[in-house]
């Protein structure tokens, strides 16, 4: 089975627009989920799932990359500024990840949930503190370097075309 092309399209070009939608939205969710009840107890277990399957498809997504690279003659310098922002988004998707099933977790089972009783004030305010701290660097940071690796991929394919 070949895991390059689909529909004699490369992969990569139909896996991207897939990250560059569901990467935001489930950032966005981690956001919300952090910072708005009301869409906390909406989004409940989406929040990590819409994680897992952001990190799932980034190594898939550099894989098809470097494949459809590797059958591109030349290189060029904001292709290769692409390859390396592209390959720093790993990172990113785990923690991304991470702070949704945190979320998920704390707002679930501590927080109003079975191991609420047993959290002191202090506890309760220092667990929900640290989450929206990582929810904000890590789902504003997500975005922005979803943002910049479209940004230097566009620039490599339309670059010497348009603009």
């Amino acid at each position: 089975m070949d895991f390059t092309t689909f529909a004699g399209l490369p992969l990569h070009i139909l896996l991207v627009h897939v990250m560059v939608v569901g990467g935001p939205l489930a950032a966005l969710a981690v956001l919300l989920h952090a910072f708005w009840p009301a869409a906390r107890r909406r989004l409940g277990v989406v929040t990590p799932l819409a994680g897992l399957v952001v990190l799932v498809l980034t190594p898939i997504t550099v894989r098809a990359g470097e494949y459809l690279q590797s059958r591109i003659a030349t290189t060029t310098p904001e292709l290769a500024e692409h390859v390396i922002r592209g390959e720093g988004l790993l990172p990113w998707s785990v923690a991304l990840f991470v702070v949704g099933l945190a979320e998920w977790l704390w707002w679930r089972f501590a927080v109003g949930g079975a191991l609420d009783a047993r959290l002191t004030p202090a506890l309760r305010w220092g667990g929900t503190t640290l989450i929206w701290i990582c929810a904000a660097l890590i789902g504003v940071g997500f975005i922005v370097e979803i943002v910049l690796i479209g940004d230097s991929g566009a620039r490599a394919v339309w670059g010497g075309i348009v603009g």
